[in-house]
């Protein structure tokens, strides 16, 4: 069995404060579609920057592909949550792709196979007609297939995704998960999702992150799942990403009015 891509263990951080993450451990392999759901401000985007060696662990270890994490981050392919850009800055989606494949090691030389690989990895999004449109033209759900583009053009072995469907319409993020399950034949996904009804038809397990780590090795989202991850007092109603895909109340037992 090869080793995993990423192993966590005992992993504890804080932002010179409150603790965020805690004790957690976890594994992702070959072949993984993680779904990783959690409350705004649970840690899951601290996680993402802690495999991506943005961070360092207080406590516990973190190897990625047999290696510390900054060493191997040229090998995982990332798209960050609130993607934002100047609309009226005039790149083209293909440039945005072949900013993927700059090295700043090299001073950031450019290579004249950058745009036949950028090209290939638009065409693998299905949008290599707009490789040469303005980004400010694209829709939301074009725009976070240029994004994904461009972190699939060094051909990564990890992809993560900080909630990549936060400004599509409900249709757009449905094709996206669609497309990340695709993807996932030949690339390992961890992706951040409030979208819990959607994600759970793709993924193939969901770590839930609330300063702690569970992890189920299902797609499927439970009334148990949502009570450890979303806990309320008394009064609180549920998050209303929940609300929103309408997921019923008497679910979240904790999170009924009084």
């Amino acid at each position: 069995m090869n080793p995993p891509l990423v192993e966590i263990k005992n992993v504890t951080f804080a932002y010179n404060g409150p603790t965020v993450l805690q004790k957690i451990d976890l594994e992702i392999i070959e072949g993984d579609y993680i779904a990783m759901i959690g409350p705004n401000g649970g840690g899951k985007t601290t996680l993402l920057k802690l495999i991506l060696g943005l961070l360092k662990p207080d406590t516990g270890t973190i190897r990625v592909m047999g290696q510390p994490a900054i060493k191997a981050a040229p090998q995982i392919g990332y798209v960050p949550q609130d993607v934002h850009i100047n609309r009226s800055f005039p790149i083209t989606a293909i440039d945005v792709v072949k900013m993927g494949l700059l090295s700043p090691r090299k001073r950031w030389h450019t290579r004249s196979s950058h745009r036949q690989e950028a090209t290939a990895a638009l065409d693998r999004l299905g949008v290599a007609s707009l490789a040469d449109s303005k980004m400010g033209a694209l829709s939301g759900g074009q725009r976070q297939r240029v994004f994904i583009a461009r972190a699939l053009a060094t051909r990564p072995r990890l992809m993560l995704l900080d909630e990549p469907t936060a400004s599509i319409d409900t249709r757009g993020q449905a094709d996206l998960f669609k497309l990340l399950e695709t993807l996932n034949q030949d690339v390992a996904i961890l992706v951040v999702s409030h979208d819990l009804l959607t994600i759970s038809r793709h993924a193939k397990s969901v770590a839930c992150v609330n300063r702690q780590l569970h992890y189920h090795n299902q797609a499927e989202i439970t009334g148990d799942m949502m009570e450890s991850m979303y806990p309320g007092t008394p009064g609180e109603t549920c998050p209303v990403e929940l609300v929103a895909h309408g997921l019923p109340h008497r679910v979240l037992k904790k999170h009924k009015r009084e």
